[in-house]
């Protein structure tokens, strides 16, 4: 276990500690938010090939949905059939229905490091993990544009009375309005199915209305208590995902 956590401080947190007090100090302004928007948009700029073709096989799936639904109405009463005919397109389209997921779990490493650098990251002691290159800038402030405290989260005790930061609800909340219109974006639009023989396409389209909902509510009460810094970077995050998705999915013109 302490050979696995010290291969994560010195593969993800070190670096992104270090990049992010680097921004920090060379950044006009000193602006700990800024800093925390320009890491967020290198780290998805060094993963923009793998994002592009998760979402090119999301889009893929999308455009097959109307077939799976045929295939589930076709053979309502076979599930084994149902799945045999599902892997049997996956294979003539050439397509990994898992495909999309690859870079998500790639990202989850990267989430939990980035919550380490902004949670333990602004102690005093965080800086003896700076590289010999990275000047110490003492005390970081960690606002963004003098009115957002990322180091907190929605709530704050003031002589043991817990009050809530309204700022910071804004940025959770703007996160799950991004999460939203991300989760929008990808959700297949399918067809409307009559009821005799529709269940199955009935049950898969209520599903999807489900979870695009249920994403930006978890995004939301997630957030909540973490501090804001990590709010930022999922609203960055979405909204980059969102410029991507548009890119991948706006018709080509003949």
């Amino acid at each position: 276990m302490g050979l696995l956590i010290n291969t994560f401080n010195i593969v993800l947190y070190q670096p992104l500690f270090n990049a992010l007090v680097l921004l920090y100090e060379h950044l006009p302004g000193h602006d700990f938010g800024i800093a925390v928007i320009v890491l967020t948009i290198l780290i998805r700029l060094i993963f923009y090939p793998l994002m592009v073709q998760s979402i090119k096989s999301q889009k893929v799936l999308s455009e097959l949905q109307p077939k799976i639904q045929e295939i589930q109405q076709k053979y309502k009463g076979d599930k084994e059939k149902q799945a045999r005919e599902t892997m049997g397109l996956y294979q003539r389209e050439k397509i990994n229905p898992f495909g999309g997921c690859l870079p998500l779990l790639i990202q989850l490493p990267i989430l939990i490091a980035l919550y380490q650098v902004f949670w333990k990251g602004l102690q005093p002691g965080a800086m003896a993990h700076l590289y010999s290159f990275v000047s110490n800038p003492g005390v970081i402030t960690p606002t963004f544009l003098g009115i957002i405290d990322l180091a907190q989260s929605c709530t704050i005790k003031v002589n043991d009375v817990q009050q809530l930061l309204w700022s910071n609800i804004i940025l959770v909340l703007l996160a799950g309005v991004t999460q939203f219109l991300q989760t929008k974006m990808i959700t297949p639009k399918t067809k409307k199915v009559e009821k005799e023989g529709g269940q199955m396409a009935q049950v898969s389209g209520m599903m999807q209305k489900q979870m695009l909902y249920f994403f930006p509510v978890f995004t939301v009460f997630i957030l909540w208590k973490l501090p804001a810094a990590i709010s930022l970077y999922w609203v960055v995050t979405a909204l980059f995902s969102i410029f991507q998705q548009y890119l991948v999915f706006k018709p080509s013109k003949a």
